[in-house]
């Protein structure tokens, strides 16, 4: 099982590079796990966001391969509980060998991506700074592993 994580940005903060690879540590033992961090447009109030998205949207189209199962972390995604999206990590794992999530920077995902997706998925209905989506999809991606595995971690 190969699963990807396509980030717009580095992680900035040494916190949250630890916590990262402390998942990234805990997940190994369930699947060969890579973040890709691509360099995010930079922008001014005078650009226009759709230009920097699709400026984004065109270093994401070129490392995808027809292969992927692609989902993409989309405020208007679907959203689960742990229990659910457990079930449904399992469900794309058994179907497909290459998982890559894709989030996106401040601005969000280009309409090309979003088609592109596979899968949409929300995390929540609040919106995060793209550094902790990060933590927090590795995070829901360790639990999903441990509810399938029925090892503790989930009460």
């Amino acid at each position: 099982m190969n699963i990807r994580i396509i980030t717009l940005g580095k992680l900035k903060e040494s916190y949250w590079r630890e916590a990262e690879q402390e998942y990234l540590k805990r997940l190994s033992a369930f699947a060969k796990l890579e973040i890709v961090e691509l360099k995010e447009e930079s922008f001014s109030e005078k650009d226009l966001p759709e230009q920097i998205k699709l400026k984004e949207a065109e270093k994401i189209l070129k490392i995808l391969t027809k292969d992927d199962f692609v989902i993409t972390l989309d405020e208007h995604g679907s959203s689960y509980s742990s229990q659910e999206f457990a079930s449904k990590l399992n469900s794309w794992i058994v179907a497909n060998s290459n998982l890559t999530f894709i989030i996106g920077g401040p601005l969000g995902l280009d309409a090309s991506i979003l088609a592109r997706a596979n899968a949409k998925l929300s995390l929540s209905k609040m919106t995060f700074t793209h550094q902790m989506i990060r933590t927090f999809l590795l995070e829901q991606i360790y639990r999903g592993f441990m509810i399938a595995a029925k090892r503790k971690y989930h009460y």
